[in-house]
């Protein structure tokens, strides 16, 4: 018989709505009991498309003994981090203080306040490799909650402690400068892995914003160094096992140090920051690797990851058929019986042997160049290009008739925005009018279905919207429909993003600190109001709206706006200088900041040739931190960077630091050339 999550839109709730569990999801009818009954609360915390949740699934919550010894004890509570990341912020805080570590499942223990008292991540049904088993967890904590509840409750009162003073310590006294930033390109260059390239030793996982923030500093400082790192990052991701070789797509991360082995699950996120960094890199050098994996990234998105109303999926699962990573390897004899006479240079090229690198069979990765390649075949790499282009197509067909991973088909606001604004780039950039209509059919769904009077909400599925959204989706959308206008010229996507800026401050701003908490002001009451700083794997909501205030201060020219955004990086600055790594798309605003926006507004009827020419030319050169706005009549979709330079002969370009403009540019190579001046490296 379905518990209560049958009654949920969320596909991780649901599919725990069959366990014999006796599942709650978060809400007031759970804590109610809780308090009644005098009750501790069972937290578990998981996602979709995450292995371990479904293994502690199997494993305990489909185990009809312990499913009694969790009715009979406990309140249980289920969440889908996704549509709840407060909940999940504030608890992660707490495992990882008393553990030294999270991850998911996080399993957490509450008073029926709320408030954390024990918790960890996976625990398996029996005692296993030194982690306790969950039977001896549940009895172990039903008898401290009876007879110790006073050490219970002191356990609670030093988290309590906890949340305060990292609230306190968020105030920070410092000021981002030059200093700042290169101290964190030297923080970030003396962890680069000469080997393998990323940072650090495994696991790895995509440092996307990271990679973000050294193109900057390339493009700011000429520091070539800078570049060869993120390039030599970005084509290591593209060659390995973490990215899918036959369907495209970056998996989650990978467990080892050299990109070959991930762990299989594709979260849309992970992908749309791959995707703008790869734009950004083929902008900056021309790389034609770069721009293929990009490509077939957004055809990935398009086919497998688009719902019919425009939206974009949360994620695809990393198990099917039970297992994880079937869905992706290959033996040695099925690129046999399907490639034929192509299947020595494919053999060849991914790596694949007999014996696999991944149980008995192969994670396909491009350990070698593609030259090497060709000698060995006794071709050109061209020809090795055509056959690997075939064979992609055709391994693809045969591994569509495979049963495919679950997807979580639910929309959330900010990751779609991440996409859109991705989207946008590959459009400017490589004049892509498929990725285009991609974009805009995204950017009215998100329009029509996730904003509420100048509010994002947090996520639909199957026509019905969850819950106000957070300072994340708030933010996330507002820079993709600023970045729709300057692709569109209509004002309509501005003076949205405008209302969604205004909404933000009004609704998540904490005078206080001068910061912006990760709630609106009219969000359920929670022990804490969480306030996470740091970009993880996804950008922090404080960056995201740094970001953005930032960037309509410069289009706007708003003093007010600017100073709430200073604040933000500011107060983070001695942070981002230490560990740049948590803070890669906060250096981002920080350069934006610090060194000024280069500023571009064009003019002149946008169907014209002379206007599509200046648009292509700007979108094929990378330009550090660009705000740039478009108009297409002289009173339309006025800003302080379009105010006073329409001209009526001809489509201008023109580029500006804090409003001092070089002369006009009505041709392409006038443009690039003034690019060019306003982007040169700072001289020592």
């Amino acid at each position: 018989m379905p518990n209560r999550l049958a009654n949920e839109t969320s596909p991780y709730l649901l599919q725990h709505a069959n366990n014999p569990v006796d599942w709650y999801p978060w809400g007031s009818e759970a804590l109610e009991r809780a308090r009644r009954e005098d009750r501790p609360i069972l937290l578990s915390i998981g996602y979709a498309a995450c292995h371990w949740c479904h293994v502690m699934e199997h494993e305990s919550f489909e185990n009809d003994g312990i499913a009694r010894l969790m009715n009979e004890r406990f309140v249980n509570i289920k969440v889908d981090r996704e549509e709840r990341p407060d909940l999940d912020s504030i608890y992660m805080q707490a495992v990882q203080a008393m553990t030294g570590q999270g991850g998911w499942p996080m399993t957490m223990f509450l008073t029926p306040a709320g408030e954390p008292f024990f918790g960890g991540t996976y625990f398996p049904p029996t005692d296993r490799h030194g982690i306790p088993g969950f039977p001896r967890v549940l009895e172990a904590i039903s008898t401290s909650w009876a007879s110790d509840r006073e050490r219970v409750m002191h356990a609670g009162a030093q988290l309590r402690e906890m949340y305060a003073s990292g609230a306190r310590s968020l105030r920070g006294t410092g000021s981002a400068g030059a200093a700042t930033l290169e101290r964190a390109y030297r923080g970030m260059a003396g962890q680069f892995d000469e080997v393998h390239a990323g940072f650090g030793g495994a696991p790895k996982f995509p440092p996307s914003m990271g990679l973000e923030f050294l193109l900057t500093h390339w493009a700011r400082t000429g520091t070539t160094r800078a570049l060869e790192l993120a390039l030599r990052t970005f084509r290591a991701m593209a060659a390995g096992g973490i990215y899918d070789q036959v369907g495209g797509g970056l998996h989650r991360y990978s467990v080892d140090a050299q990109w070959l082995v991930p762990h299989f699950e594709k979260m849309l996120y992970d992908n749309a920051l791959f995707v703008r960094l790869g734009v950004h890199l083929w902008q900056a050098t021309g790389d034609s690797e770069v721009r293929r994996v990009v490509e077939q990234t957004v055809t990935w998105l398009e086919r497998e990851m688009t719902s019919p109303h425009g939206g974009f999926y949360s994620s695809l699962d990393a198990d099917s058929e039970g297992h994880e990573g079937r869905f992706y390897v290959w033996t040695d004899d099925e690129l046999d019986q399907l490639l034929g006479a192509d299947a020595f240079v494919a053999r060849a090229a991914w790596s694949v042997s007999p014996g696999g690198n991944f149980e008995g069979a192969s994670i396909l990765y491009v350990p070698n160049e593609l030259a090497a390649v060709a000698a060995r075949a006794g071709s050109s790499v061209e020809e090795v290009e055509r056959v690997l282009e075939r064979a992609r197509g055709v391994l693809y067909a045969a591994r569509a008739q495979r049963v495919w991973p679950g997807c979580d088909d639910k929309v959330l606001a900010g990751w779609n925005g991440l996409m859109l604004r991705a989207l946008v780039e590959v459009a400017r950039a490589f004049g892509d009018d498929s990725a285009r209509a991609l974009a805009l059919r995204n950017a009215v769904f998100l329009r029509d279905t996730l904003i509420r009077d100048g509010r994002a909400l947090r996520s639909w599925r199957a026509g019905k919207t969850q819950a106000v959204g957070f300072l994340e989706d708030q933010a996330s959308i507002a820079l993709a429909f600023l970045d729709v206008f300057s692709l569109t010229g209509d004002p309509a996507w501005l003076h949205l993003a405008r209302e969604m800026t205004t909404r933000g401050v009004e609704n998540f701003h904490d005078p206080a600190a001068g910061l912006f908490f990760d709630t609106p002001r009219d969000h359920e009451a929670l022990i804490t109001r969480p306030r996470d700083v740091t970009d993880n794997a996804l950008p922090a909501g404080s960056s995201l709206m740094a970001e953005l205030l930032l960037r309509v201060a410069v289009i706007d020219d708003r003093a007010d706006l600017r100073e709430l955004g200073e604040g933000i990086v500011h107060s983070l600055a001695d942070a981002m200088g230490q560990y740049p790594a948590g803070f890669g798309h906060l250096l981002g605003a920080a350069d934006l900041l610090v060194h000024g926006a280069v500023e571009v507004a064009i003019t002149g009827d946008p169907m014209s040739e002379g206007r599509r020419a200046l648009e292509a030319a700007l979108g094929r050169r990378y330009v550090p931190s660009l705000v740039w706005a478009t108009a297409a009549s002289a009173g339309d979709a006025e800003t302080a960077l379009t105010r006073g330079k329409w001209n009526e002969r001809a489509p201008t370009a023109y580029v500006c630091r804090r409003y001092v403009c070089s002369a006009p540019a009505s041709e392409p190579t006038r443009l690039i050339e003034e690019l060019t001046l306003a982007t040169q490296p700072a001289q020592a």
